[in-house]
């Protein structure tokens, strides 16, 4: 059981509607981020995707300077950094640097999925120094080291012992924190004992098995002394249901059409969802993601997250905040997504 408060984060993909241009979704997506500051909400994370007409949240680190500097005390940080597809060495310096210039406010999700398609993977690897998923254990570790104000040793053939560090002189260190969606992440983060993530927003049917095994498996370590984990959820909150499904349905039909296959466009305004008709397998597909998300009126949804926190023993609760817009809406503003995350402060914060 948890108590009835809970602290709530948010989860950033930066949607791109078929109305706004990438600038349009970044700015939208500050303005976002100024708002969760100010409700009082925890932590604001970007995702890392490639070649996704519908999502703007490429880098995770640059985007999170961009972030911090226009917010003053939510903690920053991505959810996750794909490892994968970059140079450990680099993370560490990317996320070194963050906590340099905004201690205390940087976290570093780490997750072991490529982001992206075989293509984009394949380019990756051909244009820059990646790392091998096989070695992701390890370049866990290595990370970890070089991001610690002491630094990590290596010692070469000479038997020298060469010292590295991501930043030369670091007075903290950025929170890392394993993402998954398997029992494999779930095993690291206990061993390494670090603070893990279920992805229950996309993959919620095997939650509850990889947190008691997350929990049961937990070895602590020096800057974790017990099991540390929340949840994240969809979620479309807005003054009535009926709104709040409108806002909804955009995403909804869009996760239908990339789980059946079908071509990704941008994310549709509400006029162009009332108006597309879904297929009998997309439709399979949305009535399943209803049963999960979280959609609703004020007092409903907080009810619901607070029972979702509830049946998984989490205090904190990640939103990613699925509502679209009207056409007619500033491109350079998300009303939907500010206002979900407005009216669900005034029944949890």
């Amino acid at each position: 059981m948890v108590s009835s408060s809970v602290r709530l984060s948010v989860l950033d993909l930066i949607p791109v509607r078929s109305n706004q241009t990438s600038a349009d979704a970044v700015a939208a997506s500050i303005g976002l981020a100024k708002r969760a500051d100010e409700l009082g909400y925890t932590r604001y994370w970007v995702a890392e995707h490639h070649n996704m007409p519908s999502v703007a949240s490429t880098n995770p680190a640059v985007l999170i300077g961009i972030l911090a500097a226009n917010t003053e005390r939510i903690r920053v940080g991505s959810g996750g950094v794909m490892l994968p597809n970059h140079a450990p060495l680099v993370v560490a310096e990317q996320f070194g640097i963050l906590e340099a210039a905004y201690p205390g406010r940087i976290d570093l999700g780490i997750g072991r999925a490529p982001g992206s398609d075989p293509v984009i993977t394949s380019l990756l690897r051909q244009t820059g120094t990646t790392s091998d998923v096989d070695s992701f254990p390890n370049h866990i570790t290595d990370i970890r080291s070089l991001l610690h104000p002491d630094g990590a040793g290596l010692r070469l053939t000479s038997g020298q012992l060469y010292e590295l560090r991501a930043t030369p002189n670091a007075a903290s260190s950025p929170e890392i924190w394993l993402l998954g969606s398997s029992d494999y992440s779930a095993r690291l983060a206990a061993g390494l004992g670090l603070p893990y993530v279920f992805a229950h927003h996309f993959s919620g049917g095997s939650t509850t098995a990889a947190l008691e095994l997350y929990r049961q498996s937990f070895q602590a370590s020096d800057t974790l002394a017990e099991p540390r984990t929340f949840l994240t959820l969809n979620l479309s909150v807005a003054d009535t249901a009926d709104e709040a499904l409108a806002l909804a349905l955009p995403q909804l039909q869009h996760m239908a059409r990339l789980r059946t296959g079908q071509p990704l466009t941008a994310v549709a305004t509400v006029e162009e969802a009332a108006a597309y008709q879904l297929t009998p397998a997309q439709q399979q597909v949305v009535d399943g993601m209803l049963q999960s998300w979280v959609i609703g009126e004020p007092k409903a949804a907080a009810t619901r997250v607070r029972e979702l926190a509830a049946t998984f023993g989490v205090d904190e609760v990640m939103v990613s905040p699925a509502a679209s817009a009207a056409a007619s809406a500033d491109p350079r503003t998300s009303p939907g997504r500010d206002r979900s995350l407005e009216l669900l402060a005034a029944e949890l914060l």
